[in-house]
């Protein structure tokens, strides 16, 4: 549930905070649903051949987007929405979002316990097809969520929000996540415009890290998908 916090009062002029990060964890969790659905159908249909290594890599890459999906709702509704209720005001009314989220937990839990099966199965296309079709099924929950959020909160996170209040719910958001799955997953699917403004902004050091991620995301992207992006 979300408590009660201090924030630093945003100023008539200062600076909004920058919603890039966000932006991209939406993008690239319906990204990612959408690669799976397509997948798992595919495996079902016999229009891809599973072997039992590559079904290994995909329940364990479901697996850890189930993660980033929990650890993105719970960070916001147990920091991002105390953040946001303290800058605007308690009258703002968050609980359908928080709804939403509890919602998604029994589906992701569901999931995972597919991903596990299907590879207890060595990639079984009748555990695929079941998983393809709850994969489709949040893929649409999601994405209606993920619009309703961006229409709601985004604006009152610009409006309201102080960059360093914002910078406190960013860092939830890196601790306890897996950054080796997200960062990678985050970078593949910004647009050239966003590639050329974050390397004005990151430094050398980042840059490298960043760099040798995509190396290994992509041998996991090609043993789950067959190519990377």
């Amino acid at each position: 549930m979300p408590t009660t916090v201090t924030v630093a009062p945003r100023r008539e002029g200062d600076p909004a905070p920058d919603l890039m990060g966000i932006t991209l964890a939406h993008r690239a969790m319906l990204a990612d649903l959408l690669r799976l659905t397509d997948l798992a159908t595919a495996v079902r249909d016999r229009d891809v051949i599973c072997t039992p290594g590559r079904a290994r890599a995909i329940s364990r890459y479901l697996e850890w987007l189930c993660d980033s999906i929990h650890h993105h709702h719970t960070t916001e509704d147990t920091v991002l929405w105390p953040v946001i209720q303290a800058s605007v005001g308690s009258h703002v009314d968050l609980s359908e979002l928080t709804d939403d989220h509890a919602a998604l937990d029994p589906r992701l839990d569901q999931l995972r316990a597919r991903a596990a099966a299907f590879r207890l199965s060595m990639g079984d296309r009748r555990i695929a097809g079941l998983m393809a079709i709850e994969l489709a099924e949040l893929s649409v929950l999601l994405t209606e969520h993920i619009n309703d959020e961006e229409l709601e909160v985004f604006p009152l996170i610009t409006e309201h929000v102080s960059v360093a209040d914002w910078e406190s719910v960013e860092q939830a958001a890196r601790d306890g996540s897996r950054m080796s799955f997200d960062g990678p997953r985050s970078l593949a699917v910004m647009t050239d415009e966003e590639r050329a403004a974050l390397a004005q902004h990151t430094g050398i050091g980042l840059r490298v890290l960043l760099f040798a991620l995509r190396l290994v995301h992509r041998r996991r992207e090609r043993a789950v998908f067959g190519v990377s992006r």
